[in-house]
């Protein structure tokens, strides 16, 4: 019988029972891929992080993540969540760990933040699609409840990757994203069409000279009804932004806050930071804090 660590940690806040709830299994040398994926369902978060030991001199630990439905190659919050509880048990000092991942091999930041710590994760390799026009926009623009005017005209609608790809879909205002109604059984025979699973809506209509934008993530087609706080979709966003000119006056890189999750009562923050070369997109870098909320053990 094998004894497993498993943390409950809340990404992109420092307040319990806000930002996205990520599941962590430190010690998760041994388990098969369906020992994790029945983990993952039954922690039923959106995301599950599954901590390994290398298989190489060239990385430091090895991390998979799974939803409770399906394998997925990369998660914001997750790689968040598992590098807190990681620095915050072993009393980690600051610097940069490499961690392998089904991406590639990929930096982490650990910074000390108030008597705490801060997570920065490089994300993968930027990706474009070409926008979206004629029934198929019509039909994800339905799907979410939104109406052609809504829509911030400033803003295709387009699939942006860093690793895990999401359509992005602008809109005017703060309102109506607090008030979207998405049809969850078309989005996901949508993301079958599509080959795109998550649908990011957001707005730069803001209130706060702090925060630069606001979201909601729906992923129904991978068992995500609503996800709260995703750094798979802020990251993408910063790209996003600085390709369709968005930015501002940027210089070299483009830093901002995101917000996301006061819809559902979890609301959190993403820092993004986008490094820019010839007024185009080249890496992405999005951070944040954490906070355990309980830890069990799970025998097996």
């Amino acid at each position: 019988m094998r004894v497993l660590q498993i943390y409950q940690v809340d990404a992109f806040t420092t307040e319990k029972f806000k930002g996205n709830p990520a599941g962590v299994v430190l010690n998760a040398d041994g388990l098969t891929e369906q020992e994790m994926l029945s983990i993952a369902r039954e922690l039923n978060n959106s995301e599950t992080a599954f901590v390994l030991s290398p298989d190489g001199p060239d990385h430091e630990l090895r991390i998979r993540y799974f939803t409770p439905t399906i394998e997925v190659p990369v998660c914001g919050h997750a790689t968040i969540a598992a590098h807190y509880v990681r620095a915050a048990i072993h009393q980690l000092a600051e610097g940069t760990v490499l961690h392998k991942i089904s991406l590639g091999i990929l930096p982490v930041d650990i910074k000390k933040e108030d008597n705490d710590y801060s997570i920065v994760m490089t994300q993968g390799s930027i990706e474009f699609s070409e926008p979206f026009s004629g029934d198929i926009q019509e039909r994800i623009i339905a799907s979410l409840s939104l109406k052609p005017e809504e829509l911030d005209p400033r803003c295709p609608v387009q699939i942006v990757s860093t690793g895990h790809s999401k359509v992005m879909i602008g809109i005017r205002s703060r309102s109506i994203l607090d008030h979207l109604q998405p049809d969850s059984r078309a989005l996901a025979q949508l993301s079958k069409e599509i080959g795109c699973n998550g649908y990011f809506v957001f707005t730069l209509d803001s209130e706060s000279d702090e925060i630069f934008s606001h979201g909601r993530m729906f992923a129904p087609a991978i068992g995500i009804e609503e996800d709260p706080v995703t750094g798979n979709a802020n990251g993408p966003l910063g790209a996003y932004l600085v390709r369709h000119g968005l930015a501002g006056q940027t210089g070299g890189s483009f830093t901002f806050q995101a917000e996301q999750g006061t819809a559902i009562g979890r609301s959190g923050m993403v820092r993004v930071t986008v490094e820019i070369a010839g007024g185009e997109p080249v890496e992405v870098k999005i951070g944040g804090r954490a906070v355990i909320a309980f830890k069990a053990e799970l025998s097996i």
